[in-house]
């Protein structure tokens, strides 16, 4: 069988899902000990509000994933999505696994990329709790389109939705004490980045380009 460009990239990302899953369990065996090289974190750290954020982001795009999934039989489409689900399914794991290792809630009062400095530099609407992220609006309309349409429509909200994972994940890894916030966050840039190149390249493929 042909082995193309998008197969290539995508085998991968998928040994980073299974890397990110891999460290989950490492993780968890760790009973007693600090995460990384540091203490742990306060409520008001860096790794906290990445670690909460991301979290939140990482879930709107795995459900955006699962609902594309089922609304295209686009090979390529489909395998992008299942391996979006897993990473970030993993990463998510991982950092809500930390905030409960460091004794810290996994929701707070503080404002969303409050710990960027961010914190009224975007007003949350109708379901958009921070940069990137889809609004309701949109999650309905992707719900209800079918094939090339729901395919278009995934990559562009997916796209944007990268683009603003890739700025808070750059920001984590220029912040962070703690060390493997910080190859988390530098592996979602990575990954992320990878992910927008492939995407532009498939919405090119259907005579579409990233929203503006």
């Amino acid at each position: 069988m042909r082995v193309t460009r998008l197969h290539r990239i995508l085998a991968g990302l998928a040994l980073g899902a299974v890397l990110a899953a891999g460290a989950v369990f490492a993780f968890w065996g760790q009973d007693d000990d600090p995460v990384g090289d540091v203490a742990a974190p306060g409520g008001a750290s860096v790794e906290a509000g990445f670690s909460r954020d991301m979290a939140v982001h990482h879930q709107q795009a795995v459900e955006m994933s699962l609902i594309v999934r089922d609304r295209t039989r686009n090979e390529e489409v489909r395998t992008l999505a299942y391996d979006i689900i897993n990473t970030q399914a993993a990463q998510r794991g991982m950092m809500l696994g930390w905030l409960e290792m460091w004794g810290l809630d996994k929701s707070t009062n503080q404002a969303p990329m409050a710990w960027m400095g961010h914190s009224s530099a975007f007003q949350a609407k109708d379901g958009s709790l921070m940069p990137g992220m889809a609004t309701n609006t949109q999650i309905d309309q992707l719900n209800k389109a079918r094939g090339e349409e729901a395919e278009i429509l995934y990559l562009q909200l997916m796209t944007a939705h990268h683009k603003a994972g890739v700025d808070m994940a750059r920001a984590a890894e220029k912040a962070a004490k703690d060390s493997d916030v910080k190859r988390l966050a530098q592996s979602m840039v990575n990954g992320q980045q990878a992910e927008m190149d492939l995407m532009a390249t498939m919405l090119t493929q259907r005579g579409a380009a990233a929203a503006r």
